[in-house]
């Protein structure tokens, strides 16, 4: 293969490389824990080295940081990108519970790491340089949402973002962290495509019913 001919070529070449990375590293790590997962496994499918990973992110422990900012930080683009700021602020929240219920479905890597991280006591992500800003777009747009349904009489005085933040998440966590437990019990998969659509309903009926009590 020829040499990279340019500065930007030899730029998209290390970008191509250092996602290739991430993109194995977070199913590696989500699949095995951090304790589990070997850097030599992820080298191996990347068609890269051990040397090269280090290279790139240091060592295995910033290897998963970097896994868990891009895990978290794409989630809160997505949350920044909705516009809802021109919808009645009931439907606005149904839209933001509605996109988070769609990531998480569609993440599961998303969901184990989260749980690996809080068996470890998210000591890894507190580590975090970016950590500080992964809060703002989770709430800044409730904080906004809220705002509006309090001016029009509709939504409680008392209604934290947080507290909405929380319960939107933990609905859509438990939906996909407990999927095998809850059928093992209960003989249901909460992940059924034929009550999807019921459940979805039922986490923005809860948001709305909440806010609305």
């Amino acid at each position: 293969m020829a040499a990279p001919s340019s500065e930007a070529e030899r730029q998209r070449d290390k970008e191509r490389t250092r996602a290739d990375i991430l993109a194995v590293a977070t199913r590696e790590f989500a699949d095995k824990g951090y304790t589990g997962a070997r850097v030599d496994e992820i080298a191996a499918r990347t068609s890269t080295t051990k040397r090269m990973i280090y290279y790139y992110f240091g060592g295995k422990e910033q290897l998963y940081l970097a896994v868990l900012e891009q895990a978290y930080s794409t989630i809160r683009k997505l949350e920044a990108q909705l516009d809802v700021d021109h919808l009645d602020p009931e439907e606005a929240l149904r839209q933001l519970a509605g996109l988070t219920f769609d990531h998480h479905e569609a993440n599961p890597d998303f969901i184990r790491l989260v749980s690996i991280e809080n068996i470890h006591r998210a000591e890894h992500l507190a580590q975090s340089r970016i950590l500080a800003g992964l809060a703002d777009p989770a709430l800044g747009g409730i904080t906004r949402i809220l705002e509006r349904g309090r001016a029009s009489g509709r939504f409680r005085a008392d209604a934290d973002p947080l507290d909405i933040h929380m319960l939107i998440s933990s609905f859509c966590v438990f939906r996909l962290a407990n999927r095998h437990t809850f059928q093992a019990i209960f003989g249901r998969d909460m992940l059924d495509a034929s009550r999807r659509e019921h459940y979805r309903t039922m986490l923005g009926d809860l948001v709305i019913d909440y806010l609305t009590a």
